[in-house]
């Protein structure tokens, strides 16, 4: 292969993941893996709105991509009802004239052993987890991928979402059931939304050092890297690649599908 025509394939490849002109929504944008999903695709061209509840962590997380050249804007909201959903979508699709791309990042746990969870844990998680996954990946597809003929979703799951952990490790009885609701809610949109071209996919990260598993990590870091065939945690770094190819024209032919970025705990 020539020089010129080696140069013209790499070219080509490139712009398989190239993401100008879109727009991607990431929910839980404001720090940790949401962020760092949205610095990826910020880099590769997207415009990106982050959602969050708290608006100065939103205003940072601005800055913060802005400092990185990439085009930004948040926008503080409650996600929990079909109301505020929907609304969220139609201004952003008012604004901008399209959404392209949607990151389901929002989340939160809660840890109680199983004989002791309250309800008001198990509620909380499946409210946020689950139900406002649903509601906003409902409002976009009505209100963008569809008509538009076509879009992305990508949704956050996790490690936890395919199966337990030791026992002596405290139980979050509620983020594995909800996780793996999320895990087969992606498998069944995907089959169901395939035909109107808009793939469905999943990431399910292992142990991040994020607010949401530091608490785990201070108690049980070491036991999680000894079972892990990397021997460390996921970095600042780690989920990029996966999310980019997921969500860029690099994946067309991909969808319903969970991939495990865990440095290969899973496999032990």
């Amino acid at each position: 292969m020539t020089d010129h025509a080696t140069a013209a394939q790499a070219h080509r490849l490139a712009n398989l993941f190239d993401l100008r002109g879109q727009v991607a929504l990431v929910t839980g944008g404001s720090r940790g893996l949401g962020l760092q999903i949205a610095e990826a695709l910020g880099e590769y061209g997207a415009r990106i709105v982050l959602v969050a509840r708290k608006a100065a962590d939103l205003d940072a997380a601005v800055a913060h991509l802005g400092s990185l050249g990439i085009a930004a804007e948040a926008m503080a909201r409650d996600l929990g009802t079909p109301e505020a959903a929907d609304a969220l979508v139609a201004q952003i699709v008012e604004r901008h004239g399209r959404l392209d791309i949607l990151v389901n990042n929002a989340g939160t746990s809660w840890g109680a052993p199983m004989d002791d969870y309250p309800l008001e844990g198990w509620n909380k998680v499946f409210d946020l987890n689950v139900t406002g996954l649903f509601l906003l990946t409902q409002a976009a597809g009505r209100r963008a991928f569809l008509p538009q003929g076509r879009g992305k979703v990508l949704n956050i799951a996790s490690v936890e979402g395919l199966g337990g952990h030791h026992p002596k490790i405290v139980g979050t009885i509620g983020y594995n059931a909800a996780k793996g609701a999320v895990v087969n809610f992606t498998r069944a949109l995907a089959a169901e939304w395939g035909p109107r071209n808009v793939n469905v996919n999943a990431l399910a990260p292992g142990f991040f050092p994020t607010k949401l598993a530091n608490v785990l990590l201070e108690s049980h870091g070491d036991y999680l890297l000894d079972h892990t065939p990397l021997g460390r945690l996921g970095g600042d770094d780690d989920l990029k690649g996966a999310a980019l190819l997921l969500v860029s024209e690099a994946g067309r032919h991909i969808t319903g599908q969970v991939l495990v970025i865990d440095g290969g705990a899973a496999v032990i």
